[in-house]
C-alpha cells in the first residue's frame, strides 16, 4: 500500500478506489446476466425434454421422427440416446 501523507491524498485514493469498485460491480452484473453458452446442466428444462425423448423412443419412434416432433437436432437426440443407453447399461 502507498504511504499517505495528507488527507487530500487519502481522499483522492478513496475516490479512485470507489470508482474502480463501481466499474468492477458493473462488470460483475454483466457476467451474472450473460447467458451461459454451450450445453446446459441437467436442469428442469433439460429433464423435461429428455423425458419426452424417452417416452417417444420407448414407443418405437425413430430419431428423425422425434427430431421433427420435438424440434430438436438429430445430434442432440443422439446425445440423449447415448445418455439413455448409459443409464440402461448401469441398470442392467
Amino acid at each position: 500500500m502507498e504511504n499517505i501523507k495528507s488527507l487530500e491524498e487519502a481522499l483522492l485514493i478513496i475516490e479512485r478506489l470507489e470508482n474502480e469498485n463501481k466499474y468492477l460491480k458493473g462488470e460483475l452484473e454483466y457476467y451474472k446476466k450473460r447467458k451461459a453458452s454451450g450445453r446446459q446442466k441437467h436442469n428442469a428444462k433439460w429433464t423435461a425434454i429428455y423425458n419426452d425423448f424417452v417416452l417417444c423412443y420407448e414407443n418405437g419412434m425413430s430419431l428423425e421422427e422425434i427430431a421433427n416432433k420435438s424440434n430438436l437436432s438429430v445430434r442432440t437426440l443422439y446425445r440423449y440416446k447415448a445418455y439413455y443407453d448409459s443409464l440402461k447399461k448401469k441398470g442392467d
